[in-house]
């Protein structure tokens, strides 16, 4: 006999992740955003039509905007509206952490990388973080360390045997 599929089986929030700044960036603090979007970029965001991976967070007049991330229009639902796929988003942000971040990247020479898109309720949240880019050596440095704990792993286990 079947199983049966489970009918309260949860979707992903996730809509959209930035797999390369872990590696191209070395990221301190995690912030969140909601985003100012209009409606065809919301229809479009429930199709799953976005991309994150190179697109950064800037500031520009004591507030955040999202620049270069695409967002492709669909054909149905923005016949009358002139798109934009890659305009600049507005991020809300509090006073307090917009506060932080002008410190951070003016100060200290961060920056502010996009790492995730997702469903908060029925809100659209990015994730972005302050980081510092990685050179060369220390990207070899990284997976010079995350081979050793795999090889170390194997190691374990055999002698475990």
């Amino acid at each position: 006999m079947a199983k049966k599929k489970s009918k309260n089986k949860q979707a992903s929030n996730t809509i959209a992740l930035n797999k390369k700044a872990r590696h191209n960036y070395t990221l301190d603090d995690k912030f969140e955003a909601g985003m100012s979007l209009q409606g065809w970029e919301l229809k479009s965001i429930r199709q799953g039509k976005v991309n994150i991976s190179d697109c950064y967070v800037f500031i520009k007049d004591r507030e955040a905007y999202l620049l270069g991330a695409e967002i492709h229009p669909l054909l149905s639902a923005s016949s009358h509206v002139v798109c934009n796929p890659t305009r600049d988003r507005k991020l809300l942000l509090s006073r307090r952490e917009l506060d932080r971040l002008i410190g951070a990247v003016e100060r200290q020479g961060y920056s502010m990388i996009a790492t995730a898109m997702y469903w908060k309720r029925n809100w659209v949240k990015l994730e972005f973080h302050l980081g510092k880019g990685k050179q060369t050596h220390d990207k070899r440095a990284d997976i010079k360390d995350r081979e050793w704990k795999v090889d170390q792993g194997r190691i374990m286990k055999q002698k475990s045997q």
